[in-house]
């Protein structure tokens, strides 16, 4: 637990303190989570271990609580002091912008992922409220209704084709997420015998709506622009990742229309040590869609039966914005594990 402590907690004081300079501090931040964090991945060996899944990870618990709460704290400390008076000014805002994004994304997305699949109504309700600051709260019900059911199948939105950029994925994923998450939960309701006006979509808008007026209160237009501008390089971020992890990875549909089941083949996952421990095991992925709700702490890793990436998870997604080079690096290597679908 303790490389998750220090991957996800040091940066919050980090923040804090560029949040009130920008400039070279600023930029020095920005550094940290991205270049330095690379370099230590490239570095340190790569993590293989496997801890007994079955432990009850307390600490593992409490930690996602701590974070889903303080990512609330930084997103009213971001927008109020750089949008508003009293922190960095000018040009010295966009270092420490993209810095509270680079968080944002690869932080409290898996961190607010991990919350929305645990048994517990609190931290449920946590994780939905991190995604609604995001302005992508329909993920909360897409993700584990429609790409935990239909990953690596065409009928998934968030399952990246053989060939197709992630531009091209973004708008499908993005709009094809939110229509399937409320058509799931519509049916849900129904099944259930409960009104529409309980449908979760509700809170989604309204809540991104009282988000964007606290913004508004917070640092008038400008602090709303700053919400856009992190919730959009979150949002990013987040496609990014599903992008990256099952790119062209396919399930077989039987005869009879069914699905074959989900196994370690169908992610792509990464064992570089830094930044597995900053976005809490995540890269972890296959071992995640095979076991949902076993928390990231326990989540295994086989090299022999999973997918790998060459280099760690948000390096990938570098590769991916320029699609040449993604191909140039992933189609070779996934040809490896086609006999294997």
């Amino acid at each position: 637990m303790i490389g998750f402590l220090i991957a996800t907690l040091v940066p919050i004081p980090l923040l804090i303190i560029a949040t009130g300079t920008g400039g070279v501090i600023g930029w020095a931040v920005l550094a940290y989570l991205t270049v330095f964090t690379a370099l230590l991945d490239h570095l340190l060996p790569r993590s293989w271990r496997n801890v007994d899944a079955a432990q009850e990870f307390k600490a593992g618990h409490g930690l996602s609580i701590a974070l889903g709460i303080a990512h609330l704290f930084l997103m009213v400390i971001a927008v109020r002091y750089l949008g508003g008076p009293g922190g960095a000014e000018g040009w010295d805002i966009l270092p420490v912008l993209l810095a509270y994004g680079v968080y944002f994304g690869q932080v409290s997305h898996p961190n607010a992922h991990e919350l929305i699949h645990r048994s517990g109504r609190e931290a449920v309700q946590l994780g939905k409220i991190v995604y609604t600051s995001l302005l992508f709260g329909h993920h909360a019900s897409s993700h584990p209704k429609v790409h935990h059911v239909y990953v690596a199948t065409p009928y998934d939105p968030n399952s990246a084709l053989l060939g197709e950029s992630f531009y091209r994925f973004f708008f499908r994923a993005w709009f094809g997420s939110f229509r399937e998450g409320m058509r799931i939960e519509m049916h849900d309701l129904k099944r259930a015998g409960r009104s529409w006006t309980s449908h979760p979509y509700f809170g989604y808008v309204f809540g991104a709506i009282g988000f964007i007026g606290l913004a508004w209160l917070l640092a008038d237009q400008d602090g709303v622009l700053v919400l856009l501008a992190l919730a959009g390089f979150a949002q990013l971020q987040i496609l990014l990742s599903d992008y990256v992890q099952h790119y062209g990875l396919e399930r077989g549909e039987r005869d009879d229309g069914r699905l074959d089941p989900v196994r370690a083949v169908h992610s792509w996952n990464s064992p570089h040590r830094v930044t597995s421990a900053m976005m809490l095991n995540a890269p972890r992925h296959s071992d995640h869609h095979m076991h949902p709700s076993r928390i990231y702490p326990g989540l295994q890793i086989d090299p022999e039966e999973m997918p790998i990436l060459p280099r760690s998870l948000p390096v990938m997604a570098v590769v991916a914005l320029v699609p040449p080079w993604w191909r140039r690096v992933m189609n070779p290597r996934l040809l490896k594990w086609q006999d294997h679908f």
